[in-house]
């Protein structure tokens, strides 16, 4: 970039705009491309704007309004090339779920919650970004997503039930409570509008299955619609109760702002957190699997900072929660959209489609929107990684299965937490258990190695362990506790050598606790022991003055003969009297220097 600014106010400028990053990559054939997958973008937005508003309870202008501003900001302070922002299936649902019990959906009240939402929601993930904190989407497992989006599709299901079936079901109600009301109505079931739903589901499941590159919404709305006309002129309107969406208002999105006071916060505030994360872990997930296929380096912090800076705009401009939309980036990929300017592009050419055609989405029927929802929830089952989870970890099981149930019968916001804290509480559980194995030096004469299937027998004087984790104060216990089992099972194993390749890290904890064991075993008439002992842990020790405790002398860098330095400690008038003699220097010290190889299991016996 040619200028009279020094390079590190450029580094700082393009920190500060992103879009500067890319702006140089923008030419005549870039623009032309990206029109191209705008258009396309914008023509797959719309009714999957007008549904998913519709399953977050608002009018369905909103959902069209939160791909504009929203879309706009994102590209332009993200960092993906090909992340598309605005409505999605799960957080729309997140939003029914959550406020549509504080206030009747689609009323001035519910619209100002979600706004407030919207920007509580902006303004956490703006924050989150500036701190650096992008490394936190790593702590939520894919199980939690895929058992949370299960439990979503559920909730989506439940949801569009009255609309699929024409029945009078209350708004609102629990997953459990509308399958209750639906069965005790089935007698009053519209055969009418079920006829427009089930026909409707079949052309969009056909046209997803046969025109694969053809957006199966647009084609499932222009059938039911057209079946639903049908019936209308053949039955009459008073018949058949066929309900519709209404007109879309052919308008800018109008200037809003968030209710701040205390009492809104106080309700939208925890739901804010979790739409934050999962918002956010739908984006950046999202932006690096489109990175992997263009070759695209994703900062996350970024788009934590782009994510935030589109809701808090939205919320002003009448969008309701956004995020990146997995379908709407990926079809942006794929029409060959070279730079964020696609998804620029998609949302004013969305601006102009629906000054054209948002009169006609008065005549789209209710059940044909339940129809396409239940599409959309089918697709959230990502049924190939459920079996794969329950066939290979029972722990995996339980978190997918305590999300999914958290999602369905108690609160989606919930249902992360709760995911989240037991998937840390599995980790933490295996953690603090590290694998500790018995192993004897390796037989082979020039081997400086310890296995634990040599089948040597153990020395009487000297137990060698391997220890496989971390040493941090969730372990000490566990390790402590082998430790001194040591003593109950053999009291003249007073020496103990830890094979310490397998330790990454070792805290104050653990620590003072291997102080306090070197102490403890050299009152005994022993001493503990360290071979292989790694940089970082060393280092920790060497800081702490916990090494003077073990003693300097005693920790034996790799490739050399720990048992050499050892064997001279030990009890000589036990080492006389041994069968197992399995070190080199037992058999060394044999009276005449007669060798005697080691008593194999099978002769003992």
């Amino acid at each position: 970039m040619n200028s009279q600014f020094p390079a590190p106010f450029h580094t700082w400028l393009s920190k500060l705009f992103p879009f500067l990053r890319w702006r140089a990559l923008v030419t005549r054939d870039t623009l032309r491309a990206d029109a191209m997958a705008g258009l396309v973008g914008a023509a797959i937005v719309l009714p999957q704007g007008v549904a998913f508003a519709t399953l977050a309870g608002m009018p369905p202008q909103y959902g069209l309004y939160a791909a504009m501003v929203p879309a706009v900001v994102a590209a332009l302070f993200g960092s993906s090339w090909h992340l598309v922002s605005g409505p999605t299936n799960v957080i729309s649902i997140v939003v029914f779920a959550s406020l549509s019990p504080l206030a009747a959906p689609g009323s001035p009240e519910y619209i100002r919650l979600v706004l407030t939402l919207t920007f509580l929601t902006g303004v956490m993930q703006l924050g989150m970004g500036l701190a650096r904190m992008g490394v936190l989407v790593n702590f939520i497992s894919h199980t939690v997503i895929v058992s949370f989006t299960a439990g979503a599709a559920c909730l989506i299901i439940a949801a569009q039930i009255q609309n699929f079936f024409g029945l009078d079901i209350e708004r609102g109600a629990s997953f459990s409570e509308t399958l209750t009301q639906f069965l005790l109505n089935l007698d009053d079931v519209n055969l009418y509008v079920t006829a427009v739903g089930v026909i409707t589901l079949l052309s969009g499941i056909a046209a997803r299955r046969f025109f694969p590159r053809f957006p199966y919404m647009i084609v499932a709305m222009l059938v039911g619609s057209a079946v639903a006309f049908g019936l209308n002129a053949l039955f009459g309107a008073d018949v058949t109760r066929i309900a519709t969406l209404g007109a879309l208002p052919a308008a800018l999105p109008a200037l809003s702002a968030p209710d701040l006071s205390p009492n809104t916060l106080k309700n939208t505030l925890p739901v804010a957190l979790a739409v934050t994360i999962l918002a956010l872990t739908e984006a950046v997930s999202i932006a690096r699997a489109l990175a992997i296929r263009s070759g695209q380096r994703i900062d996350a912090n970024q788009e934590f900072i782009g994510q935030g800076l589109s809701n808090i705009c939205g919320s002003f401009f009448s969008a309701y929660a956004s995020s990146g939309s997995f379908n709407r980036s990926g079809a942006n990929q794929e029409a060959g959209a070279r730079t964020p300017l696609a998804a620029i592009f998609s949302a004013f050419l969305l601006i102009a489609i629906l000054f054209a055609v948002g009169p006609l989405v008065a005549y789209l029927p209710l059940a044909v929107m339940g129809a396409i929802l239940f599409m959309v929830a089918y697709g959230l089952f990502d049924l190939h990684h459920m079996r794969n989870i329950a066939r290979t970890s029972r722990q995996e099981t339980a978190v997918m299965l305590l999300t999914f149930l958290a999602a369905v019968f108690a609160d989606l916001e919930f249902a992360i937490y709760a995911g989240v804290l037991l998937s840390l509480l599995l980790y933490l559980t295996r953690t603090s258990r590290p694998l500790i194995l018995d192993v004897k030096p390796d037989p082979a004469p020039d081997s400086y190695h310890y296995t634990a299937d040599s089948g040597l027998p153990d020395c009487p004087q000297l137990q060698m362990l391997r220890l496989h984790g971390s040493l941090f104060f969730g372990a000490v216990a566990h390790v402590q506790r082998h430790l001194e089992l040591i003593d109950e099972i053999n009291p003249q194993q007073k020496h103990v050598l830890i094979v310490a390749s397998g330790i990454n890290f070792i805290d104050i904890a653990g620590a003072e606790m291997l102080a306090q064991e070197a102490r403890r075993r050299r009152r005994m008439g022993g001493g503990l022991y360290f071979y292989r002992l790694k940089d970082t842990p060393r280092a920790l020790l060497e800081k702490g003055s916990y090494l003077t405790a073990v003693g300097w002398e005693n920790i034996f860098p790799v490739k050399t003969r720990a048992i050499a330095s050892i064997y001279p400690k030990l009890d000589s008038d036990i080492c006389r009297t041994c069968r197992a003699r399995i070190f080199h220097e037992c058999r060394a010290a044999l009276p005449n220097g007669q060798l005697r190889p080691p008593e194999s299991p099978r002769s003992r016996e």
